[in-house]
This record gives structure tokens, C-alpha cells and sequence, in this order.
């Protein structure tokens, strides 16, 4: 059972405005102590928000709703009906001179959730983008408030913009994330009214460098590769030694592990924002990874596309405990097929003077991925997506893929194991 919220003086109200829209605020607190302000309602009308200060003054003065009523009445007949509400119970909390200041987190009968959001924008058509703000109804800041570094207040427009939550007219949309999760009382959170501390989130790092440099001095632990992928020098020639075969060297698997790891974080981001939206040529976005799927994958749901972000951590798991990659499924040789395409190009992005990669010993099978490709798969028969002359070969009960075997490759048996090597654990979990 919910307890009954403590209650503090209100002392004054006040209106704070911004180019698209006005906050009214109580000013709650004990008269001799520490004070904050509390949101009231939102308006995009100025002069509402000023009529609502007063009227809610004239309350707290009074001690008494009945001056008000009829003022109020007609104020909130002019307001939409969610800030005409918050109006109406202010106006009774002034009257009675205290503020419910809410219940603690521990108090509360249901779960609570916290969301956090991370929004990223590079402006493309500064004109276009002010002119939609303009149509939601938005005003730019005059010469005299405007910042030097934006005269044209474009920060006001876009944040007008994300008020929609839609695509933004005039920009692109670099980074796009949230985080949320359970508040549970039992482990230190608070809700944010009462916390001790400030509220903080923590994104994860950019990909690009965290993963392409591998840099031990960022404070990630790094797996031994020298440890884990020990080779084995021979200069005997003779086609039949062990120690003369191909072997995955460090610097291979290094490689590897960071094509692995960064097409992984693609894969997560990308489902996150994707949700459960079909993928279409027609579909606004930059998508980093999905668009390199064969498009009978392209319809998948979200839980489908974390999956495919988990087959190339599965693959990174392999070889960060010394294991060669070995696909378990169709989705894995997928994803092993894209690293082993995207490896190559990780070097170039690489220092190996400055970095932990350049400190892996040299070896003649360096970067062998064509050696790789062969050595790591049983077959190849999942290329065959990409061949639009094979069209449906995915089908168990089509000719084509009976002629051959292949069994089946539609988009729901991705993830089904193969009879070796030994299938995944199914409750290993995501890791984000």
C-alpha cells in the first residue's frame, strides 16, 4: 500500500521561458532552509503561463480557491487538457499552502523505470531545418540573447524538433541511444526528487576507437593473445608438418577480435533503433550493419537482430578464450564472413608503433584471411544470399536447395545449431 506523500510549503510560482515553449514552477521549500523548484506545467502560449502565475499567486495570498474559480475556469478551457489538469491541482495546492513533494522510491507499490536519451545531429540545411521549427510554431532568440558561436538560435530548433521524436528536417542523426532500467530501492537507487547525488548515465564509448585501437592504456582488458594463439616456428618445408601448416597468429586473431567486436556494436545499435521496423532501400537512416544482410533478412523483428549483434559476440568469445572461431550456425557464418571482409581494413586504422597490436609478434601467416575463410567454415553456402539469379534458395522444400542439400536457411533457422561443432550455451544472455 502506497504511503501518503509528505507535504512542504509552497512560497512562490514562476514562469520560465524558452523559444518554443513556457514552464510555470513552484517554488517549494521550508521558509528557513533549503529550496527548489518544481515543475508545474508546460504551455507554448507566454501569456498562459504568465495568467496562470497569477492566478496561482492570488490562490496562495487567499488561502482560498473560490476568488479564483472563475478565472481558472476559463483559463483552463484555453489550455489542452493535460496542463488545464496540473493547473487545477496547483491551484488547490496553493490554496492550502503546502506542495506534495511525492513518495520515495521505497514507498511506491509498482516498478519504476528510468530512461535516459543521447541524441546526436550534424545539421545538413541550416534553412530548411529553421523553417520546419518555424512551422511547429517555433521562435528564434532575438540578436541581443543569441550566442555568438549560433546566431541563428539553430539549437533552439532542433531541440523544438526532437519534441516530435521524429526525423529531423535539414539533419542527420549521428547517435541516437537510450538507456533504461529498474530502480530497485534495495540497491541504493532513489528516485530523482530524492537523491543524494546527481543523476548520471553512462553510453558506451565510441566504437570506432575503442575497439578498432585496442589500446591497453585505456584501462580494458586486453586477452594474451601471445598466450592464448602460441605459434610454432619450422622451416622444414615439409607439406605434411604440423608446425610448417597455416596457424592464427596474434596479430591475426587481434584483428579479428576488433572487426568482431565493432560489428557487434553495430548490430546492437542498429536493432535498438530499428526496433521492429522492416529494413527497406526506401527507409530513412544510415544503418551500419543490417543493409549488408541479405535482404530476405531485412523484414526481421528486434529480438531476431540482437541475436545476429550475439552471433559476433559469440565469435569474439571463441577466440578471446583461444578457440578458433568456429560458426555454430548460419547466423555466425554470416557474421564471420563480414569480419573476416571488414578485418583487413581495421589495420589501416591502426598505429602499430603507438599501439598493443604493434607490440604482437610478426609472423609469415599475419593477416592470412584467405586462409581463413577456408579453414574456419564447412561451407561457403551462405553466400549464395547475395546471388540474386538464387531467389528463394533459402527454402528447404525448393529444388535448388534440395539439389543441394543445403537444408534449412530461412531467416527463423539462423540460429539453429548445427550437429558440430557443440551449440551455444542457450542461456548465456546478451551482453547489452
Amino acid at each position: 500500500m502506497a504511503t501518503e506523500p509528505e507535504l512542504t510549503p509552497v512560497v512562490d510560482f514562476l514562469c520560465e521561458h524558452s523559444p518554443s515553449k513556457s514552464r510555470v514552477m513552484a517554488l517549494i521549500g521550508p521558509y528557513h532552509g533549503a529550496r527548489s523548484l518544481t515543475a508545474v506545467l508546460t504551455c507554448k502560449d507566454k501569456h498562459h503561463a504568465h495568467q496562470a502565475v497569477q492566478l496561482l499567486r492570488r490562490a496562495l495570498a487567499s488561502h482560498d480557491t473560490a476568488v479564483v474559480m472563475e478565472d481558472l475556469n476559463a483559463l483552463a478551457t484555453a489550455l489542452p487538457d493535460a496542463p488545464a489538469g496540473s493547473l487545477r491541482a496547483a491551484t488547490a495546492h496553493a490554496a492550502s499552502g503546502a506542495w506534495p513533494v511525492g513518495a520515495r522510491l521505497k514507498d511506491l507499490p509498482g516498478k519504476v523505470v528510468r530512461i535516459a536519451h543521447l541524441r546526436e545531429f550534424h545539421i545538413t540545411d541550416e534553412d530548411a531545418l529553421m523553417q520546419a521549427a518555424i512551422d511547429e510554431g517555433w521562435e528564434p532568440l532575438p540578436a541581443s540573447e543569441s550566442d555568438a558561436d549560433d546566431p541563428r538560435d539553430l539549437l533552439g530548433a532542433v531541440m523544438t524538433l526532437t519534441e516530435s521524436g521524429g526525423w529531423i528536417t535539414g539533419a542527420d542523426t549521428l547517435e541516437d541511444q537510450s538507456e533504461a532500467g529498474l530502480l530497485r530501492a534495495g540497491q541504493g537507487d532513489e528516485l530523482t526528487e530524492w537523491s543524494p547525488v546527481p543523476i548520471t548515465v553512462h553510453f558506451h564509448h565510441g566504437w570506432r576507437l575503442r575497439r578498432t585501437v585496442r589500446d591497453t592504456s585505456a584501462g580494458e582488458e586486453q586477452p594474451d593473445l601471445v598466450t592464448l594463439f602460441p605459434v610454432k616456428e619450422c622451416s622444414c618445408g615439409d607439406e605434411d608438418c604440423e608446425n610448417c601448416s597455416w596457424q592464427l597468429t596474434p596479430r591475426t586473431a587481434d584483428l579479428l577480435l576488433t572487426a568482431l567486436s565493432v560489428l557487434a556494436d553495430q548490430a546492437y545499435d542498429d536493432a535498438d533503433e530499428l526496433r521492429d521496423q522492416p529494413l527497406t532501400n526506401q527507409q530513412p537512416g544510415d544503418w551500419e550493419l543490417f543493409t549488408r544482410l541479405p535482404s530476405l533478412t531485412w523484414s526481421a523483428d528486434r529480438n531476431w537482430r540482437r541475436r545476429m549483434a550475439r552471433a559476433f559476440d559469440d565469435l569474439t568469445d571463441d577466440l578471446e578464450h583461444g578457440r578458433w572461431p568456429r560458426p555454430t550456425c548460419t547466423a555466425e557464418e554470416m557474421a564471420l564472413h563480414l569480419a573476416i571482409e571488414d578485418a583487413p581494413g581495421c589495420l589501416d586504422d591502426i598505429d602499430t608503433r603507438d599501439t598493443a597490436h604493434g607490440t604482437l609478434p610478426e609472423h609469415r601467416d599475419d593477416y592470412g584471411w584467405d586462409a581463413c575463410s577456408d579453414l574456419f567454415f564447412q561451407d561457403h553456402d551462405v553466400l549464395m544470399f547475395f546471388d540474386a539469379r538464387l531467389d528463394g534458395i533459402e527454402d528447404p522444400d525448393g529444388e535448388v536447395n534440395q539439389r543441394l542439400g543445403m537444408g534449412d536457411l530461412r531467416t527463423a533457422a539462423w540460429f539453429e545449431p548445427f550437429a558440430h561443432p557443440d551449440a551455444r550455451d542457450p542461456g548465456r544472455g546478451f551482453r547489452r
